[in-house]
């Protein structure tokens, strides 16, 4: 029944001030007016459908993503919204399309590696969209090994021009956003040549197409890579593939803050300390966090909500039949991701404030602390675009055979947001850096080098190896500080224990080769600790709302002690906690979910997302499932026609015993 709310039972049991938490969700008062505006412009147009999406083929969807693109330029401006307000919107929309790496990539490219002439070119045009670009890094051959890339700029001193060439096959761009059908130009990766020596990659701005009638300009090569995975999700993008035989651009179109090649070719560094292109990467590191926390928190909506208005079994004497999410199975499954939704937020919270940090210091020629931040956040990309994307699947399954359907809006979430377990690192690769730069601080801690920002619980080496835990109790298990102790010990012993062994080798890569898949797992844990760490310094924070900070501690505990149950063999093999504690952990974490269950559809809610956002039948706020699934069946294309297309040559055949003479 339209109007009804069959969740109101559900929202009555909140504990809570779900307003307050709705702003420490946001992060301020600011942030969720800001989010709130934006969210409800985008849910209010007709132009942003996306009930249809999945049913539409792949040319009909790319130009109804051209379409809500054009027109959210236009409301940008007509509306006269700040960048702020120009980027929720975009956010809002929910498409991946071309404008996601020209603002994203090809924009920020430009300011962090172009000189102050270069961005006076080329910003104003990109800013009013008078050109469109896109971010040319990745090639058909290689991708997280950017010094393996194999595009030439060769620059030719006679016509002061440089020459982008593919060589190879596999040296053909391959992935970039935007690229396949819209951008005009890109900032494309290759490697600098000049007098004969290779200077590594570095930036170029190259001109695609023409701006007069779109058409490949002399020389390029240039397409869409083909349909991805999913019914609707990324295919809204225009990956493409892009060949270059020897284009020519003026020298003054290479990005040279950095490094400068003269009229001569010559090449020379700038003032401009190299350093400064990791602050961009902490950045987008951020972002991808902070992406995975929201996208995560939108399947945990869909699940939870969905499992108070699913009833199973369990009925007494005619009565109505269990909630699915009052079995405990049900809860044991969904609740830690729910605690991991608030605790990557808090974590991406956290790298924002990094970043300005990062920032800050390289403007000062500060480096010390570049190593760790790198580190850091190549780490939380990995940790947490993993978890999200196995964590929409599991909510995907939680929901039953309904939640395979794509009006559940789970599968065509999880197609969309899969991409980012491989984009900006590789999320293996990630944690190998990660290892390594935990092993090499171990090796310094005898030199007296002392340990900073996330690692700075190595300082603590002697006491951590002797840590035992002393637990005695299952609610001894809620004492934050015991939590992050055995966490600490956890990581630390992984990481010597790691050390010690590549000693074992001929030779440092020998043992790295051979023992990565470990190294993961030590990169792995010290990433848990790290968000588990940054979960509890945001509990020490003033939080106000009625009750709002009991339920994160309960989160923080849940999110935590999750991880300890499903990782207790490392827990046990470092000898940081025995069985029996181990069994207390999982007895509390039991405990835990009884305390959340009644706060589940109100801590959902505190994520704010408009209906129009989640995209899901079975998320909807008012819990109006069953008829809402019934209705949008019949708009599936396939019930056009009440007699389907192909019954004449088909099934009347085969069902006339006449197949044999019918024209197949």
């Amino acid at each position: 029944m339209e109007g009804v709310d069959y969740l109101a039972d559900e929202r009555s049991k909140a504990e809570f001030d779900v307003d307050a938490m709705k702003i420490v969700w946001a992060g301020s008062k600011e942030s969720f007016d800001l989010v709130d505006r934006m969210s409800k412009l985008v849910a209010s147009d007709p132009v942003f459908r996306k009930d249809n999406r999945t049913m539409l083929d792949r040319k009909a969807l790319f130009k109804c993503t051209l379409e809500k693109s054009a027109y959210a330029f236009k409301l940008v401006n007509e509306l006269n919204l700040t960048y702020e307000e120009a980027t929720k919107l975009r956010f809002f929309i929910d498409e991946p399309t071309f404008t996601d790496l020209h603002w994203g990539m090809f924009v920020p490219a430009i300011k962090g590696q172009g000189t102050e002439e270069q961005q006076e070119k080329w910003l104003p045009l990109a800013q009013k969209m008078q050109i469109i670009g896109c971010y040319a890094q990745t090639e058909l051959g290689h991708g997280s090994n950017i010094q393996g890339l194999e595009t030439t700029a060769t620059f030719d001193s006679k016509t002061d021009e440089f020459v982008i060439h593919s060589p190879t096959l596999t040296s053909s761009k391959w992935w970039p956003g935007g690229l396949g059908k819209v951008s005009t130009h890109a900032v494309v990766y290759a490697r600098l040549i000049t007098e004969g020596q290779d200077h590594g990659v570095h930036g170029f701005i190259v001109q695609l197409r023409s701006l007069e009638d779109h058409l490949p300009l002399p020389g390029i090569t240039v397409g869409d890579i083909g349909t991805k995975f999913g019914n609707g999700g990324y295919n809204t993008m225009d990956n493409g593939v892009l060949r270059f035989n020897h284009v020519r651009i003026p020298r003054n179109q290479m990005l040279m803050r950095v490094m400068q090649v003269s009229r001569e070719g010559k090449c020379t560094y700038s003032d401009v300390p190299r350093q400064l292109i990791y602050g961009t990467m902490v950045y987008v590191r951020q972002t991808i966090v902070s992406d995975a926390s929201i996208a995560l928190s939108r399947a945990v909506t869909i699940a939870t909500r969905y499992s108070c208005v699913r009833r199973q079994f369990g009925s007494q004497n005619g009565g109505p039949e269990t909630q699915v999410i009052d079995y405990k199975t049900q809860q044991n499954r969904l609740f830690p991701l729910l605690a991991s939704a608030y605790a990557f937020r808090f974590v991406a919270e956290w790298l924002k404030w990094l970043y300005g940090d990062v920032t800050a210091r390289l403007n000062a020629n500060d480096f010390s602390m570049l190593q760790e931040a790198h580190a850091c956040t190549a780490g939380l990309k990995s940790l947490t675009t993993t978890a999200t994307a196995d964590a929409i699947e599991e909510c995907r399954k939680l929901c039953g055979g309904h939640g395979y359907l794509c009006s559940s809006g789970l599968p065509e979430l999880f197609a969309m947001y899969v991409p980012a377990c491989t984009y900006e690192g590789d999320n293996m690769v990630l944690l190998l850096q990660v290892a390594r730069f935990l092993v090499k601080t171990v090796s310094q801690l005898g030199s007296g080098k002392k340990p900073v920002g996330t690692t700075s619980y190595m300082g603590r080496a002697e006491h951590l190896l002797q840590y035992r835990s002393n637990v005695e109790r299952a609610e001894d298990w809620l004492d934050l500080g015991a939590i992050l102790e055995a966490f600490e010990a956890r990581a630390f012993k992984m990481v010597v224990s790691c050390a010690q062994s590549l000693r074992n080798f001929p030779t440092p890569e020998e043992g790295f080769a051979e023992l990565s898949a470990d190294l993961a797992e030590v990169a792995i844990a010290h990433c848990q600790l790290i968000v588990v760490s940054k979960f509890i310094d945001k509990l020490k924070q003033e939080i106000p709302g009625k009750g709002v900070k009991q339920q994160l501690v309960f989160l923080c505990d849940i999110y935590a002690l999750s991880l300890l149950h499903k990782h207790q063999g490392e827990f046990l093999a470092t000898c940081t906690i025995t069985a029996e504690q181990a069994s207390l952990a999982n007895t509390q974490l039991r405990n835990l979910y009884s305390q959340v269950r009644p706060n589940a559809v109100a801590l959902v809610d505190s994520f704010n997302y408009t209906d129009h956002y989640l995209g899901s039948v079975l998320g909807r706020y008012d819990g109006n499932v069953y008829p809402k699934l019934y209705e949008t069946a019949w708009k599936d294309p396939l019930n056009d026609s009440v007699v389907t297309d192909g019954y004449v040559e088909y099934i009347k055949p085969l069902l006339k015993g006449k197949l044999h003479l019918s024209r197949l």
